[in-house]
């Protein structure tokens, strides 16, 4: 009797072990690496409660915006395994000849980059560049104010298309937003951010002299013509040139036979972080208490409410939950991209640079971090009073 519960003791003991071993390799880095889809999984099971799941559900899901995002991130992966990016940039960089030019090739290749792949993507490709330009050209001291300054560029470039953000992505789509309507609202900001951008690194950067080390790189041809007709296919499906659902077909399927690699790339994560979100608004605008709260406070200030939003639960989330609430997109549109600098969880872009620097500077992190909050609240405090003063005049 004592043999038969010392081995269920021990098989118990054992099975708790091997729980605990589960979870610290694998769940809490998937946890920790994908944090914000995982609070949105667990905001969206939370409302399930106040409304439980009917047929309206069905409804909360917008199938385009989640087509579109898909078919831009698999092409951007397909590209980026070619390393057509980091050959562009590289060759972009090499032009220059001092650090406060290379610096500033580098943000705005990340500016750029965030109009054409999106904010996190821009950032993935291009801080690992700024990381290696700056490393091995001795200019190390550099390398805070660059990550900030490319991170601000992206989620700032982004804001410009459609494209360059996942919620103006999801915006243009729902409220049907003419894309000539929707570049002219977001150019002031845009050209704004583009001249406070300029001064910081003109300002804060040497014209030290510097070199980059030789390195033979090259794009297979083939490849590189197919993926960028597979880019513009994206984007004539995000500016409505033809039926989503055509590069839900064509898309992956060329990249199951061209590289499979980029389609198991793709931020799945990123996208049940939308679906998550979707429930989570729908739900929330049909609670009768919270519908008046938040009607409200977008009644007294659309622009202003969605920037502060940002600031608490990040762009993309506010995006999609504030759009229940208000038909005003021109501000709503304006505050979740403004909204993206400030705080570190203002957008999920800030959250990928605070990873890639504190991976190559682990003891400088808490530095990056004072100096981050100083530049993006700077920056968030003069776009959001000048769109304000604009709106007074």
């Amino acid at each position: 009797m004592k043999a038969a519960t010392h081995r269920k003791r021990h098989a118990l003991h054992s099975f708790f072990e091997h729980l605990h071993s589960f979870f610290v390799k694998c769940v809490k880095p998937f946890v920790k690496k994908n944090i914000v889809m995982v609070i949105a999984m667990c905001c969206a099971a939370v409302t399930c409660l106040a409304v439980p799941p009917d047929r309206e559900y069905l409804g909360y899901f917008d199938l385009k915006t989640l087509t579109c995002l898909f078919c831009v991130l698999a092409v951007v992966c397909a590209l980026k395994n070619i390393r057509f990016f980091y050959i562009l940039a590289r060759r972009i960089v090499e032009l220059f000849k001092t650090a406060k030019i290379s610096v500033l090739a580098l943000v705005y290749i990340t500016f750029i980059g965030s109009m054409l792949i999106a904010n996190d993507m821009a950032l993935l490709t291009f801080l690992p560049l700024g990381f290696f330009v700056l490393n091995e050209t001795g200019m190390k001291k550099y390398m805070a104010f660059t990550f900030i300054m490319q991170n601000i560029a992206a989620n700032l470039g982004g804001m410009l298309t459609p494209f360059g953000n996942p919620q103006n992505l999801y915006l243009y789509s729902r409220f049907n937003i003419p894309t000539l309507e929707f570049m002219g609202i977001m150019l002031f900001p845009f050209l704004l951010s583009v001249v406070l951008i300029t001064l910081c690194v003109l300002i804060f950067v040497r014209g030290e002299p510097l070199e980059l080390k030789e390195e033979r790189v090259s794009l297979p041809p083939v490849r590189t013509v197919i993926y960028l007709l597979l880019f513009t296919l994206a984007i004539v499906i995000v500016f409505r040139g033809i039926p989503y659902w055509i590069g839900l077909i064509i898309i992956p399927i060329i990249l199951l036979i061209m590289d499979r690699e980029a389609l198991k790339s793709v931020d799945y994560p990123l996208l049940l972080t939308f679906v998550f979100f979707f429930i989570f608004a729908g739900n929330m605008a049909r609670i009768e208490g919270v519908k008046n709260i938040f009607g409200y406070l977008m009644e007294q200030s659309t622009l202003v409410f969605s920037t502060l939003s940002c600031q608490l639960i990040s762009n993309v989330p506010s995006a999609i939950l504030l759009s229940q609430f208000t038909g005003n997109y021109h501000d709503l549109l304006l505050g979740v991209n403004i909204g993206g600098v400030g705080s570190l969880i203002a957008s999920l872009a800030s959250l990928i640079t605070l990873r890639e620097y504190s991976k190559n500077d682990p003891k400088g992190t808490k530095a990056y971090i004072v100096k981050f909050s100083l530049f993006n609240f700077a920056f968030l405090f003069i776009l959001l009073g000048s769109l304000l003063l604009l709106k007074l005049i």
